[in-house]
C-alpha cells in the first residue's frame, strides 16, 4: 500500500467511527420552518491559510446538510483551443483519486443515504452533496480528497472525453433547436471569446488532433493545476450542523492542501456592438419554426439588472404574463415561449426563445412580440404587474433558501462572484426597491432593436418550400 492509500484508509476509519457514534443519537426529523418574514440568514465567512474560502450557514429545522464547492473555472476562462476543458473536469472529478478507486466516491455516499452531482457554466464549476446531518464529515473529506489527489490518468481522460463528446451529440446535435442556443451566443457575443463559445466545448478541441497522448495529458494536468486549488475555490455548507465543528472538519481535511497561486484570469473586455443583427439557420430536427431574440444587458447584481429581472417576469413569467397571454393563449401564434436573463458575471443577455404554432412564421410572430415590447417602452407596466412580479421573485427566493442545497449554492456562488456571501440578506431589498419608473427606463434603454440579435430557426421542410421562390 502506498503512502496516499494508507492516509485514505486512516481517514476513512476515523470518519466512519465518528459516523457510527452519531447515527444512534440522531434526533427525530423536525418539520420545515415557515418562510421568514424577512431575511436573516446566518452567514459565517472564513478563509484558510491556503486561500480556501469557507461559508457556513446553520439551519436546524431539518436534519440534513448540504455541501457546495465552487471552483472559479468555467467556460469563460478557457483559452482558445481548450474549449470544454472546464466541463471535462466536471466529469474527471468522479473518476477516482490516488487512493480512492473509481466508483467509491458514489458508493460511500450511497451507503449513508446521500447523493452528489456537479454542474458547469460559463462562470464556474460546482460540486455538491446532500447528506444526512451526521454524515457531514464524509462529504467534506471526499471533496478534499479529490481536490488534493485527483487521478488524471490516460484511461480516465479518454473515457470522459468520449463521454463528453457523446453528451454533446445527444444534448445538442440530436435534439431539436438546441444547436440554436449555441449559435445565439456566438452571434450575441461576437468578438468576446469568454462567452461566445459553448460550455460543453468544441469537439475538435476535445479531440486535440496532432497532439500526442502524452502532451494531451500534460495539457489536462496543467489545466487542473491552475484552477483546481484551494485558493481558487469556495466551500459552502448549509443545514443542520455546528459551525465550530464544521470549520474544524474543513481545516482538518483541506488545511494541508497547498495553494497554487495561479495567474489571475484577465477579462479581455467587451463593448456590445450597436445595430440589430438578424440571422437564420436550419435545424434538421425541428418540425416548426422557432426564434431567439436576445438583447445586451449589464451583468448580474448591477443596478439595472434588478428591474430587468422584474421585467422578464412580467413579460414571460407564467401563463398570466404579457407574452404568454397574448401570443400563446389569445392569438395562438406560439406554442411555447420563455423569457429570462442568464445572470452572468460578465455581460449578460435578456433572452426570448419561442416556438411558433403550426402555420405561423417567425417574422409574423415577432411583429406581435415587438408591439408588446414597444407598449412597455412607451407606457411601462402596471402597479399590479410590478407587485405580482416582486411577490413571485420573493417567494422563489425565500423558499429556495429554506432548502440546504439551494442555500449552500447561493452562498457559495455569491462568495465566489461578489466576494461576500452576506449579500444574501440584502438581496430581496434590491428587488423590493424597483419602481415602475425603473422598469420603464430599462425597457426603453435596453429592449430596442439596435441592441439585439435575432436568430430564426427553420425546419428543413420550410427551407425546401421556400427554395423555388428565392
Amino acid at each position: 500500500m502506498n503512502r496516499s492509500a494508507r492516509r485514505v484508509g486512516a481517514v476513512l476509519f476515523a470518519v466512519w467511527s465518528t459516523l457510527a457514534g452519531r447515527v444512534a443519537s440522531q434526533p427525530a426529523p423536525r418539520a420545515p420552518a415557515a418562510a421568514p418574514a424577512s431575511l436573516q440568514i446566518p452567514v459565517q465567512r472564513e478563509r484558510l491559510d491556503n486561500g480556501l474560502r469557507v461559508v457556513l450557514s446553520p439551519d436546524h429545522s431539518v436534519p440534513t446538510v448540504a455541501i457546495a464547492l465552487y471552483y472559479d473555472v468555467g467556460a469563460r476562462v478557457e483559452p482558445q483551443g481548450q474549449t470544454g476543458f472546464a466541463h471535462l473536469f466536471e466529469h474527471l472529478m468522479f473518476e477516482g483519486t490516488d487512493g480512492l478507486p473509481k466508483g467509491e466516491f458514489d458508493r460511500l455516499l450511497s451507503r449513508v443515504g446521500a447523493d452528489s452531482n456537479a454542474t458547469t457554466s460559463e462562470d464556474r464549476t460546482n460540486y455538491f452533496e446532500q447528506l444526512p446531518a451526521h454524515a457531514l464529515e464524509l462529504g467534506v473529506w471526499l471533496e478534499a480528497d479529490r481536490m488534493r489527489a485527483l487521478a488524471i490518468t490516460g484511461e480516465a481522460f479518454e473515457n470522459q472525453r468520449l463521454t463528453v463528446m457523446e453528451e454533446r451529440r445527444q444534448s445538442y446535435e440530436n435534439r431539436p433547436y438546441m444547436r440554436s442556443f449555441l449559435r445565439r451566443d456566438e452571434i450575441l457575443y461576437d468578438g468576446y471569446f469568454p462567452y461566445s463559445h459553448s460550455t460543453i466545448g468544441d469537439v475538435r478541441d476535445l479531440e486535440m488532433p496532432g497532439v500526442s497522448p502524452a502532451d494531451q495529458i500534460a495539457r489536462v494536468r496543467a489545466f487542473h493545476t491552475r484552477f483546481y486549488a484551494p485558493d481558487n475555490a469556495v466551500l459552502a455548507i448549509a443545514g443542520d450542523f455546528d459551525p465550530a465543528e464544521a470549520l474544524a472538519m474543513v481545516r482538518r481535511h483541506f488545511g494541508d492542501i497547498q495553494a497554487r497561486r495561479g495567474d489571475v484570469w484577465q477579462d479581455p473586455g467587451y463593448t456590445p456592438p450597436v445595430g440589430e443583427r438578424v440571422e437564420s439557420m436550419v435545424d434538421p430536427h425541428a418540425e416548426v419554426p422557432g426564434f431567439h431574440v436576445a438583447w445586451h444587458v449589464p451583468p448580474r447584481r448591477t443596478p439595472d439588472h434588478y428591474p430587468l429581472e422584474v421585467l422578464a417576469t412580467v413579460l414571460g413569467g407564467g401563463q398570466s404574463s404579457r407574452f404568454y397571454r397574448t401570443l400563446v393563449h389569445d392569438r395562438e401564434l406560439l406554442s411555447e415561449i420563455s423569457v429570462d436573463t442568464e445572470d452572468r458575471r460578465g455581460p449578460d443577455l435578456f433572452g426570448v426563445w419561442a416556438i411558433c404554432s403550426q402555420g405561423h412564421a417567425p417574422a409574423e410572430v415577432r411583429r406581435a412580440l415587438d408591439a408588446i415590447v414597444a407598449a412597455v417602452n412607451a407606457r411601462g407596466i402596471t402597479a399590479r404587474e410590478l407587485e405580482k412580479a416582486k411577490n413571485n421573485i420573493r417567494a422563489a427566493f425565500v423558499f429556495g433558501l429554506q432548502r440546504p442545497l439551494e442555500r449552500a449554492e447561493f452562498l457559495g456562488m455569491s462568495e465566489l462572484y461578489d466576494g461576500d456571501a452576506g449579500v444574501v440578506n440584502g438581496e430581496l431589498a434590491r428587488y423590493q426597491a424597483v419602481t415602475l419608473a425603473d422598469v420603464r427606463r430599462v425597457a426603453a434603454q435596453y429592449l430596442v432593436p439596435t441592441n439585439r440579435i435575432v436568430l430564426d430557426v427553420m425546419p428543413p421542410t420550410a427551407t425546401r418550400t421556400a427554395a423555388p421562390s428565392e
